[in-house]
């Protein structure tokens, strides 16, 4: 985790009011030795904004300045109670609220959804016989391999749990970056040939080459893919294939296999990346997607992410499993001794 908590300005304000589009054009990011532009650092992508649009705002991208002050009262219960967590009370619920779980401040101009392709702000309809499996804190009824990334289907193996337990895959830092609860940080670090995403979630690196040359052979698949960039004036473009096909495409649905990222990164301020992520996989979905979302700069490091899911509380969990279906076994032994 990095070493302060963090309040981010969760939408790129170059998207709306002519102003902040002025700022942004005139804006030059400082340039590296290479002469590519600057966006090395630690940057958050926390953001408070749902990633589909609620229906009834429609086509509208952006809130008006009263549902701003509204979405500021819920977040920070101005004037009202706040309502207990669904799931915990008491110290516990205020400990993972605040101390916990990282959020964005509502602040400057505030999308409907990061969603902005379907112009409705919604998931495309998915390919016929493709379903929804996003996985969560009970495990679901299916079969291997799980692709989703938190939960599970069982509790026989490590191959029935998700891909975040295992510590194989985050389930926020992608690629594509998605705001989760909490590790909302990556590092880039850039030289000529290459830029280094690095994510505090699962601490996986993406190495992106910048240089020509031929693509990875099909046959070779990846958990985070094949990544390979390019500068397109100051936006730093990256496109990623040859997915393993184990992760799924978006959102809980379909898998990775026939999924083509596009990337673009513009630095639109000196504490400000626009981060904009298109989904081509017509095997999942019957159109594209893309969302936009913001990096805010961060003053920290990053510090070793320990992925204690897979260190201890995977073996721990299967040992208890163990356990379980060795006391089911003797209850039934008893019984049928009694029966007799």
């Amino acid at each position: 985790m990095t070493s302060n908590k963090l309040k981010i300005i969760v939408i790129p304000l170059v998207i709306q009011c002519c102003g902040a589009v002025f700022a942004a054009e005139e804006y030059l990011a400082p340039k590296t030795q290479w002469g590519h532009p600057d966006l090395q650092g630690v940057w958050n992508f926390a953001s408070n904004v749902p990633m589909e649009r609620p229906e009834e705002f429609g086509d509208r991208q952006f809130l008006n300045e009263e549902e701003v002050l509204e979405a500021q009262r819920e977040r920070f219960s101005i004037g009202r109670r706040r309502e207990p967590s669904r799931t915990s009370n008491g110290v516990e619920a205020f400990y993972n609220d605040t101390m916990w779980m990282e959020r964005a401040r509502v602040d400057g101009v505030v999308r409907t959804s990061l969603l902005v392709y379907p112009l409705n702000g919604r998931l495309p309809e998915p390919v016929e016989g493709i379903s929804h499996q996003p996985g969560g804190e009970r495990d679901v009824p299916g079969e291997r391999p799980v692709r989703f990334a938190v939960g599970g289907i069982g509790r026989d193996g490590p191959e029935d749990r998700g891909l975040s337990e295992r510590c194989l895959v985050g389930f926020n830092a992608g690629p594509q970056l998605m705001p989760s609860v909490y590790n909302n940080n990556v590092q880039i670090v850039q030289n000529k040939d290459y830029v280094v995403i690095f994510a505090e979630m699962v601490h996986d690196a993406r190495l992106i080459k910048l240089t020509t040359g031929p693509e990875l052979d099909p046959k070779v698949r990846q958990w985070s893919g094949d990544s390979r960039g390019y500068w397109d004036g100051d936006t730093l473009a990256i496109t990623t294939k040859n997915f393993n096909g184990l992760t799924q495409s978006f959102e809980g649905y379909g898998s990775s296999k026939n999924k083509v990222l596009y990337e673009r990164l513009t630095r639109i301020g000196p504490e400000t990346i626009n981060y904009e992520f298109t989904i081509d996989d017509l095997s999942t979905f019957t159109d594209k997607l893309t969302a936009i979302i913001t990096l805010a700069k961060v003053s920290a490091q990053l510090y070793e992410y320990a992925c204690h899911e897979g260190n201890y509380g995977m073996g721990n969990m299967l040992r208890a499993s163990r356990n379980r279906d060795a006391t089911e076994l003797t209850d039934r032994v008893r019984e049928m001794f009694l029966d007799r």
